[in-house]
């Protein structure tokens, strides 16, 4: 007897072929044969390759930025949410692969808008994180611009030059910590 599989199947099976080979590998029948189902079982689910685009990419949202806050919310103020943020996201070394492909991917309206609804709400969230430690709206906005710079930059390093980046992670973790919140001059 075949498995049913679910709409979350598809886009969890779509999120790895999206990290492995970008936008264009978030294709139907290339995930069928993955998943060992048919062409039909993805269109009971998703009316089109861009609908499971879309659920994927919401997926990605969700797990990525979403869960990522909700996580660090639990911890008491701002520069331990700062902190637990940074941490979060520089010592987890797939997680980025997702990201990079996205961003690297030629012009699809539900990547573009997807990716920049992403990209305000992290830049939101932690310009708000820098108001809750002290700095003005303007300034909070620049350190927030510049912390999210500093993400995709690590994230590209880890991809294409990982032994550029530091083996203690401890010490890397808090020097970028040190050098996203110090008082500007």
């Amino acid at each position: 007897m075949a498995v049913r599989l679910t709409r979350s199947d598809w886009t969890a099976a779509a999120l790895v072929a999206l990290a492995e080979g970008g936008v264009g590998a978030v294709a139907i029948e290339p995930l069928a044969a993955r998943l060992g189902a048919t062409k039909g079982s993805a269109y009971w689910h998703f009316a089109n390759r861009e609908a499971l685009l879309r659920a994927t990419l919401e997926r990605w949202e969700q797990e990525s930025t979403e869960s990522v806050i909700r996580q660090v919310e639990a911890q008491p103020e701002g520069h331990a949410r700062l902190r637990a943020l940074f941490e979060s996201v520089l010592d987890h070394p797939t997680a980025h692969l997702a990201e990079l492909a996205l961003l690297s991917a030629p012009a699809e309206p539900v990547v573009t808008e997807i990716v920049n609804r992403v990209t305000e709400r992290r830049i939101g969230y932690l310009a708000g994180l820098y108001g809750q430690i002290g700095f003005g709206r303007p300034e909070a906005r620049r350190r927030a611009v510049l912390a999210y710079a500093a993400y995709l930059g690590n994230a590209q390093l880890r991809r294409a030059a990982p032994k550029s980046l530091p083996t203690a992670r401890r010490p890397y973790v808090e020097d970028v910590v040190h050098a996203l919140t110090r008082p500007p001059r």
